[in-house]
């Protein structure tokens, strides 16, 4: 019953998102990637709670290869625990019906200090980020409205416990926003610590945003927009020093989008001194690859797969002592100069390897893969005589593997007991 007067033609989809919910209905298998269950994070199945494993050293997240089930359940404890006496979480999106605000709520409720960051200029999420500081401020959080002038895109939770050995401070620091439907859909990394110098970083942070005070120096983090440029600026200049003496100098990084005019100008210097630059960047990049006396030495790739690529990982050789870095903030002047954002380091030799296998398995995949071409244009690599690598579905099947074997070595019809007989 609709008329030619009552229908206005575009020239294209008026809403692409519409076309994830088509995807999502049943049926149609034969057209669709094969459905895939995120896994349980091999260091928390046991029977500790979760501040217990934390304590046993520093636990890497991936997502969605990982559940994101132990970020949610970290926030739900806190909130339950009689021992926790503040949580304090920056909120850049969330879904609709986020069992961490809920969590957040609930520890407001139970007593607790509970400081919370919503950033109301979420592009797109404006409205529900209101809503839900309304709900918050109303549950009797303490509701911060971002800073003046800047978004504050860092992912950062907070966690302040009283134990036997005095106050304790547990954090959760992640490339990716506190939510849990997209962390089925976003590869994202996350790290639980308690590492002590990273706690009064994390302490120095809220207190910031807070408005209450600006630290004189950092222990492990750095932020954006004050701290973070330089960082990344003098970890560039270092592999350029060590190349200049006749050492192996090396960058890999990952990240969304590289635009950024004083980095891809000290990426070109490095490229120039020897510096084997690696880059991993999904979307926009501004850098030309493989010019003769520019960028020779410089490769950049594009994996679009089945998830999102969202993670944001820095490795720098450092003469050999590999420095491994995780963050919110790809290279670009909207993060490290009008975005607090923050960087921090991966230090347990464990952790680095898995993430220096995440980029290894990236660098090598020739299946979803595209390398970025001197003029501008990007190109497959060549599948001739070589074996088949998509980097997404071989973490998938890892963490499928890790969580298999870490049931099977916990099941006690596994275990060798030996029982000594008695008279």
């Amino acid at each position: 019953k609709v008329t030619n007067d009552e229908i206005y033609e575009i020239g294209g989809p008026l809403d692409l998102t519409v076309l994830m919910k088509v995807y999502g209905l049943p049926g149609f298998d034969r057209h669709k990637a094969p459905g895939y269950t995120p896994q349980p994070v091999p260091a928390l199945m046991n029977e500790d709670d979760i501040f217990t494993n934390i304590r046993k050293g520093d636990i890497l997240l991936t997502h969605p290869f990982e559940t994101f089930e132990p970020v949610v359940n970290f926030i739900k404890k806190a909130a339950r625990d009689p021992e926790v006496l503040a949580i304090k979480q920056t909120l850049y999106r969330v879904s609709g019906n986020s069992p961490i605000i809920a969590a957040l709520a609930e520890a407001a409720d139970n007593g607790k200090q509970v400081s919370v960051l919503v950033e109301l200029k979420a592009r797109f999420d404006e409205e529900n980020n209101i809503n839900w500081a309304k709900m918050l401020e109303k549950a009797g959080c303490h509701v911060i409205y971002g800073l003046l002038g800047l978004k504050t895109h860092s992912k950062i939770t907070l966690v302040v416990r009283k134990e036997e050995d005095g106050i304790r401070r547990y954090v959760h620091l992640g490339t990716g926003n506190y939510n849990d439907s997209t962390a089925k859909l976003y590869t994202d990394c996350g790290l639980f610590t308690c590492s002590r110098q990273i706690g009064e970083d994390a302490t120095a942070v809220f207190n910031m945003l807070s408005g209450y005070s600006e630290p004189l120096g950092w222990n492990k983090l750095s932020l954006a927009p004050l701290w973070l440029r330089g960082k990344f600026l003098r970890l560039i200049q270092r592999e350029i020093k060590y190349a200049k003496e006749g050492k192996t100098a090396r960058i890999v990084a990952k990240m969304n989008s590289l635009c950024d005019k004083e980095i891809i100008a000290n990426l070109y210097e490095a490229s120039c001194a020897g510096v084997e630059i690696k880059l991993i960047v999904r979307g926009i990049c501004c850098l030309k690859a493989g010019v003769p006396n520019l960028s020779e030495n410089i490769e950049v790739r594009s994996i679009v797969g089945n998830f999102l690529e969202h993670s944001r990982i820095f490795l720098f050789e450092n003469g050999g002592r590999e420095e491994i870095y995780m963050g919110s903030a790809d290279w670009m002047p909207r993060n490290l100069d009008r975005r607090v954002e923050i960087l921090f380091p991966v230090e347990d030799e464990a952790l680095k390897a898995r993430l220096i296998h995440i980029l290894d398995v990236q660098l090598a995949d020739n299946v979803k893969a595209h390398l970025l071409q001197p003029d501008g244009t990007y190109k497959k690599k060549s599948l001739r005589g070589r074996q088949k690598v998509n980097a997404q579905e071989q973490f998938c099947a890892e963490a499928i593997e890790a969580a298999r074997a870490m049931e099977e070595s916990a099941d006690p019809r596994n275990r060798r007991v030996f029982i000594p007989m008695e008279q």
